[in-house]
């Protein structure tokens, strides 16, 4: 008999689970009983500032208060947000707000369920023994990137003197770093040894090194023993919560670990899974990677995250919105519009539900969540409930881009998710050998280029070149291309905007 509790152990103020080992148990007893628990996508529209959030977050939290006051067995898996990016909190953090908040938000905020530090830890071991590989002759470049925690502009290109020349290094956030990837995306700790195997440490006269060539595995998969763990808390309201892995769709995959979400099913009737940033980002990674390329579940319904003033006040700005929730629904999934309200605009609600329906909406759901948590939302929920009853569309496009040119799939990616057609994807100088070198590294390691998934790589606050143009003259220009061969993923930056603006401290 499969017992979840046997596979929770304390962790401080909160429990960390073992996944890997509850389903793999599952897996082994067929018989054993399980749930086959819905998925809701709750993501957001594009913020106009890069270091603000929407509320995706307070949102999660008071939907899942809200089912569970309705009767429905529902939880949460959040993503354990990046301390550094945030400016100590400035942003809001990723645990949510006033009513609709976490019982030990600092331990989520404060990157003190762990993850983070051990998978840091865990990859700059992985450049010391690249650097002493050089030092051995094993290597002469090193291409694994160092990673912190904390941004710094001084330490994205640096040079190490070895006193008989530089070693060219360079440091990325955390929670963009490869092996960050592979743990969101792998199913066991074997796959991650098998996977971080694979990473290409640097070249050797040329030709890619990879780490299972010359390093014991153990040594980086020890680290990640309590790494691999989803967090176990809950809301102020007693609504369990899972957190792991995961921000910044923007410049990584964004959303939590597959294996969080999938424990999460097999023990609840509906889980609420929070992507990262807007619906270009994380809604976008979780359907096109996740669910596309990994086997994760189609959502059953989505959710889409707005402030009232960002919804109407920039006219240029205005069809962001609209985009976001017409394109979801055009997917097949049952798109709800979620007005986040701030203090003082309660008196506007009768005038947002009215535009949400010159526009077509599904009824909206609002509230101010700060103040009110999931009781402002309990009465809102009826066609959400109806949604999540309804049978899955049977049309809905899933099938794997595995295969497809890797130019093909970004001029889809571009169209789908941005609104940009193929043939205002422009390259910059340079893209073309960035993606020529790619090719050629791949090819030296055995891997197909065109089997890798993309990851698109761009800001935040944008969806194309200038969001502000008319929708004809909207353009998606290409940057690079960078394989993480280890983690399956081909990252392509694009758009000419920063793909990671230094905090605003406020």
């Amino acid at each position: 008999m499969t017992d979840f509790e046997d596979y929770v152990r304390p962790y401080g103020l909160f429990s960390k689970i073992d996944a890997f080992g509850y389903l793999k148990d599952l897996q082994e007893h067929p018989d054993q009983p399980r749930k086959e628990g819905k998925v809701i996508l709750v993501t957001a529209d594009t913020p106009l500032k890069a270091s603000r959030g929407e509320g995706k977050t307070t949102t999660t939290i008071a939907l899942i208060d809200a089912l569970r006051a309705r009767g429905v067995d529902a939880a949460a898996v959040l993503r354990q947000p990046s301390m550094g990016i945030t400016a100590a909190g400035s942003k809001g953090g990723a645990s949510g707000g006033g009513k609709a908040s976490l019982t030990h938000p600092e331990l989520v905020d404060w990157g003190l369920c762990g993850e983070m530090a051990a998978i840091e830890s865990a990859q700059n071991l992985l450049v010391s023994f690249a650097e002493k590989a050089v030092d051995e002759g094993r290597l002469d470049t090193v291409l694994v990137p160092r990673v912190s925690e904390v941004p710094s502009r001084s330490l994205r290109q640096i040079a190490v003197d070895r006193g008989k020349g530089n070693l060219s290094e360079r440091t990325v956030l955390t929670p963009t770093c490869e092996l960050m990837q592979i743990v969101v995306l792998s199913r066991s700790m074997e796959e991650i040894g098998q996977r971080v195997a694979a990473m290409v440490a640097g070249t050797l006269d040329g030709k890619p090194v990879r780490f299972g060539d010359f390093i014991d595995l153990w040594r980086i998969t020890g680290i990640l023993t309590d790494a691999v763990k989803p967090a176990y808390t809950e809301t102020l309201q007693g609504s369990p919560v899972y957190v792991h892995c995961g921000p910044f769709a923007n410049v990584s995959i964004g959303i939590p670990s597959l294996v969080s979400v999938q424990m999460a099913c097999a023990r609840h009737d509906v889980v609420i899974v929070e992507a990262g940033y807007g619906a270009d980002a994380g809604a976008q990674k979780w359907l096109d990677i996740a669910a596309r390329e990994y086997g994760a579940q189609w959502p059953a319904a989505a959710v889409v995250v707005t402030r009232a003033t960002t919804w109407r006040d920039d006219p240029k700005l205005q069809w962001r919105y609209p985009f976001h929730v017409n394109r979801l629904e055009s997917l097949g999934i049952p798109t709800f519009p979620m007005i986040n309200l701030w203090e003082g605009e309660d008196g506007q609600a009768g005038q947002l539900r009215q535009t949400a329906s010159d526009l077509g909406f599904r009824s909206p759901i609002m509230g101010n969540l700060f103040r009110d948590g999931g009781q402002a939302l309990e009465d809102q929920l009826d066609g959400l409930i109806e949604a999540l009853g309804a049978p899955a569309p049977a049309d809905a496009d899933t099938v794997s881009h595995h295969g497809m040119d890797v130019m093909d799939q970004i001029c889809w990616i571009a169209r789908s998710a941005y609104g940009v057609p193929g043939s205002r994807v422009v390259e910059k100088d340079g893209f073309a050998q960035s993606l020529e070198q790619a090719r050629q590294l791949c090819t030296q390691v055995g891997v197909n280029l065109e089997d890798m998934t993309i990851v698109a790589v761009k800001s935040p606050a944008t969806m194309t070149d200038d969001d502000t143009a008319p929708e004809d003259q909207r353009t998606v220009t290409l940057k690079k291309v960078e394989p993480h061969v280890g983690a399956g993923l081909l990252q392509v930056n694009l758009t000419t905007s920063l793909t990671t603006p230094m905090p605003k401290i406020v």
